[in-house]
């Protein structure tokens, strides 16, 4: 009995050291993407004007690292406070730790050279090499062509600088060991010709990141088959909020919308002075469209025909779920 426990006690010592062991590698020799590119993106108007547009209009990088206004359908975002960081994900709207989304304003990026900021964008990972969760959609940016990520940090070296102070961000075990083993390096992508329409728009959807918030996960991992299809879960003021189908399918989808509906909807949001005032009871949206309404005539015209593309899914949402009661919303 007593070699039996003798030998019990040296395997219990055993799986204690191989899960350290195991613990100790993930969190202090990953992430492993490699080192920082030796970069230097020169700063050209053209670079500027085509960042401005990625960051705000198409990628919505600054829709999540500025000041909005939740108060307001839509969550316009003040453009005195472009890239100050600051929105929250914590308990509160279902996230399993509690994140700060931080400042990228040339008061926080200094320090970096444009390589670290350029393996942040397409790889997950923070100049100190520590892990970014995957809320920015870093998975996506990283199929961006090479020089499109140029301009977006040409455009944010531009930014106004603005000082911030936030606290510092933390996940919930076992996330914080798994956000380690998340960041890939990077699979750059080549922007097609934008006569070849349906490439093109292909692009433009995958780093829009349309897929992540218009499709449901379990776990982080895209449910199969159903991508595109809507019915991922925010918590919004309390409520649930849904993403749409935005597949073709003709009666849970957008299959009946023609290009000119599709383009309409956009351009409806094209003064964001007019977006009203909302309620904690009232329906919210989570889609950006005060940035999207400022997407070119070209890029939705190959967005509109790549999604019309897609397999048509047949998924109906509720957009809109009240606390403690339901209710069916408008489109997001």
């Amino acid at each position: 009995m007593k070699k039996f426990k003798k030998v019990l006690f040296y395997a219990v010592i055993l799986v204690v050291l191989i899960i350290v062991s195991v613990l100790s590698y993930i969190t202090l020799a990953l992430p492993n993407v490699g080192p920082a590119e030796n970069i230097k993106v020169e700063l050209t108007p053209q670079r500027i004007a085509r960042g401005k547009y990625l960051a705000i209009n198409l990628s919505s990088c600054l829709d999540c690292h500025s000041v909005r206004d939740d108060s307001r359908f839509g969550g316009p975002i003040n453009y005195d406070r472009l890239g100050v960081g600051g929105s929250k994900f914590d308990d509160g709207v279902g996230f399993p730790g509690n994140v700060t989304v931080p400042n990228i304003t040339p008061f926080k990026l200094k320090d970096w050279t444009d390589g670290e900021i350029f393996r942040a964008i397409t790889t997950g990972v923070r100049k100190d090499g520590s892990p970014i969760f995957p809320l920015m959609p870093w998975p996506y940016y990283s199929k961006m062509d090479r020089e499109d990520l140029y301009s977006i940090i040409a455009y944010l070296r531009t930014l106004k600088p603005q000082e911030t102070a936030y606290p510092k961000s933390t996940l919930n075990f076992p996330l914080n060991i798994i956000v380690h083993t998340m960041p890939q390096k990077a699979m750059l992508g080549t922007k097609p010709n934008l006569a070849d329409t349906l490439k093109y728009g292909a692009y433009l959807v995958q780093i829009a990141a349309c897929k992540q918030c218009h499709s449901q996960d379990v776990k982080g991992e895209l449910v199969a088959g159903i991508e595109f299809a809507g019915g991922k879960e925010f918590k919004v003021n309390g409520n649930t909020v849904r993403s749409a189908n935005i597949t073709s399918d003709k009666m849970t989808g957008i299959g009946n919308w023609t290009k000119e509906e599709f383009m309409a909807r956009f351009a409806f949001y094209s003064d964001q002075s007019k977006a009203s005032h909302v309620s904690p009871k009232d329906f919210q949206t989570i889609m950006p469209w005060w940035n999207y309404n400022g997407l070119s005539h070209d890029d939705l015209n190959a967005i509109y025909t790549y999604i019309h593309s897609l397999k048509p899914v047949k998924n109906t949402v509720v957009k809109f779920t009240l606390s403690n009661s339901t209710a069916s919303g408008g489109l997001q």
